[in-house]
C-alpha cells in the first residue's frame, strides 16, 4: 500500500456527498462494512468523513490516539448552538478542569443522596401507571426520567414547569438532527432555537436560587465546586452544564429503558428469571443501595440492551491532526465518525448479533470481554459522566417493575426501531399495565 494512502470508499453527489444515504438508510455503514471493512470514506453534508467501526478503531478514537480529535470540531453547528458550551463540546485541558469540577455531583456519596428522590419519584409514576392502565410508556419514561433529572440534577421540583421543560427539550432535540438549519421561526430549527431560549432563561433563574440557596443536588455541587487555584464555574457556565445535564441526563435512560421493557414482554422467560432475582432480594427486605450491586442478570439484560439499542448510534470527532489507521491516511481537516451500532454488531465478537441474548454477558460466555466492544457510554478518558446515576436510576425502576409489577405490549402498533434523534420505537410503546396479583 502505498504512502499516504486514503481509506477506500466513495464522496457520493457534488456538496450533498452521500449524506441522504446516510440519513434514510437505515444499513448505510452494516452495508459500507461488509464492502470496505472496519474503515472507510465517504462525504457528509459536504464534509470529507471516515467512518471507523469496531473496538480496535473506537479504542483508537476514544482513547490512544484522543489528541488527533476535536469535540468541538466534530460536531455539526447545530449541535453547538443548541447545546452551547458544555462539557460535551469541549477538548483537552479545559475538558479535564471542567470535567474534574462536575464529577462529584455524578459519583459516589452524592449518589447515595439521590437514592430516595429516584425511588419515590419512580414509586409516584408506578402509581399513577396502575391507574391509567394503558398508556404509551415512551412518553411516560420521558417524563419521569425528566423529573428525576430535574430534582436531582438541578433541585427544582416536578409539576407544571417540569413538564413545560420536557416539551422544551423535546423540541430542542428535534433541531440536532436537521439537515438544513434555518433560523425561521415555523421550521423546525427555527422552533428548536426557541425552545432553548426558554430553557436559557429558565435555567439562568434556577441558578441564581441555587446561588442563594444550595440545596443537596447536583447544581448546588457544581456552584460550590473549585479548581487547584480556587477557580469555579461562571454563571454562564453554570447554565450551559445544566442544560447538558438535563439533557443527556433523561433521552438516554428513556430510550434504554424503553427498549428493556419491550425485550422483557417479548421474551418472558428472561422477564421471569430477571423477576426471581428481584424476589430473592426483596426477601432481604425493602430496595436499598446495596441490593443494587446484587443483580447480576438484571445487569446482563441491561448491556444486552445497551447492546442492541444504544442510545446514540455514533459519535463525530473533527480530525486536528493527520493520523495513521490500518495503513490508511487520514488528513487534518476531515472527520471521523465511529459507529456504536456496527462496532456492537460485530459478528466475531457477538455470534448472531441481531438476537436478543443476555447470556453473551454471563460470566463464562462474557462476549464484551475485549475492551472497547460495548461503547453505549462511551469509552475511555471521556466515557459518559453520567453513567453510574443512568444505571442506578435504570437499576431502581427495573427493580420495582419486576418485583409488583406486570405489562404487555398492545396490538395495531409499529415497534420499528427509529434511530435519530435517539433509538426508540416508533409508535413510543404502547402498554397494557398492572399490579402483580
Amino acid at each position: 500500500m502505498s504512502a499516504n494512502q486514503l481509506p477506500p470508499g466513495s464522496n457520493g453527489l457534488p456538496i450533498l456527498g452521500e449524506t441522504l444515504s446516510f440519513v434514510f438508510d437505515a444499513n448505510y455503514i452494516a452495508k459500507r462494512y461488509q464492502q470496505y471493512g472496519a474503515i472507510f470514506r465517504t462525504n457528509l453534508i459536504g464534509k470529507p468523513t471516515v467512518v471507523m467501526v469496531g473496538p480496535e478503531a473506537a479504542e483508537f478514537v476514544l482513547s490512544s490516539h484522543m489528541e488527533h480529535f476535536s469535540w468541538r470540531q466534530g460536531w455539526p453547528n447545530n449541535f453547538k448552538e443548541l447545546l452551547g458550551e458544555s462539557l460535551f463540546l469541549m477538548d483537552g485541558e479545559e475538558h479535564r478542569q471542567k470535567r474534574r469540577l462536575i464529577m462529584p455531583a455524578m459519583h459516589g456519596p452524592a449518589l447515595t443522596d439521590y437514592f430516595a428522590t429516584m425511588e419515590q419519584i419512580t414509586q409516584n409514576y408506578l402509581n399513577k401507571w396502575v391507574t391509567k392502565h394503558e398508556f404509551t410508556w415512551f412518553e411516560e419514561f420521558k417524563q419521569l426520567t425528566f423529573d428525576v433529572a430535574s430534582e436531582l440534577l438541578l433541585g427544582t421540583k416536578t409539576g407544571t414547569d417540569s413538564i413545560r421543560l420536557s416539551q422544551l427539550f423535546t423540541t430542542l432535540t428535534d433541531g440536532l438532527i436537521t439537515i438544513n438549519p434555518l433560523k425561521l421561526p415555523f421550521t423546525q430549527y427555527g422552533k428548536a432555537i426557541a425552545a432553548r431560549n426558554q430553557i436559557l432563561e429558565h435555567l439562568t433563574t434556577v441558578v441564581r436560587q441555587r446561588r442563594e440557596n444550595p440545596t443537596k443536588d447536583a447544581l448546588s455541587l457544581l456552584i460550590q465546586a473549585k479548581d487547584e487555584d480556587g477557580n469555579s464555574l461562571t454563571e454562564q457556565e453554570l447554565v450551559a452544564q445544566s442544560v447538558l445535564l438535563l439533557f443527556a441526563g433523561h433521552e438516554t435512560t428513556t430510550s434504554m429503558l424503553t427498549w428493556l421493557c419491550i425485550e422483557l414482554a417479548r421474551h418472558p422467560e428472561v422477564k421471569q428469571r430477571a423477576r426471581s432475582e428481584q424476589l430473592q432480594l426483596a426477601k432481604q427486605g425493602e430496595l436499598n443501595l446495596e441490593q443494587l450491586g446484587q443483580m447480576p442478570y438484571l445487569e446482563q439484560v441491561l448491556s444486552e440492551v445497551e447492546r442492541l439499542y444504544p442510545p446514540v448510534g455514533g459519535g463525530f470527532r473533527g480530525v486536528v491532526k493527520d493520523f495513521e489507521f490500518k495503513g490508511y491516511h487520514i488528513p487534518a481537516g476531515w472527520q471521523v465518525l465511529y459507529s456504536i451500532l456496527q462496532t456492537h454488531r460485530i459478528q466475531e465478537i457477538y455470534p448472531e448479533p441481531e438476537r436478543f441474548d443476555p447470556e453473551r454477558f454471563n460470566p463464562q460466555r462474557k462476549e464484551n470481554k475485549r475492551p472497547f466492544s460495548l461503547i453505549g457510554f462511551g469509552g475511555g478518558p471521556r466515557v459518559c459522566i453520567g453513567i453510574a446515576f443512568a444505571k442506578m436510576e435504570m437499576k431502581i425502576i427495573a427493580a420495582h417493575l419486576l418485583r409488583n409489577y406486570d405489562w404487555e405490549i398492545l396490538p395495531n402498533q409499529s415497534l420499528e426501531v427509529v434511530r435519530v434523534p435517539t433509538t426508540r420505537p416508533k409508535d413510543g410503546f404502547k402498554v397494557r399495565f398492572g399490579a402483580n396479583t
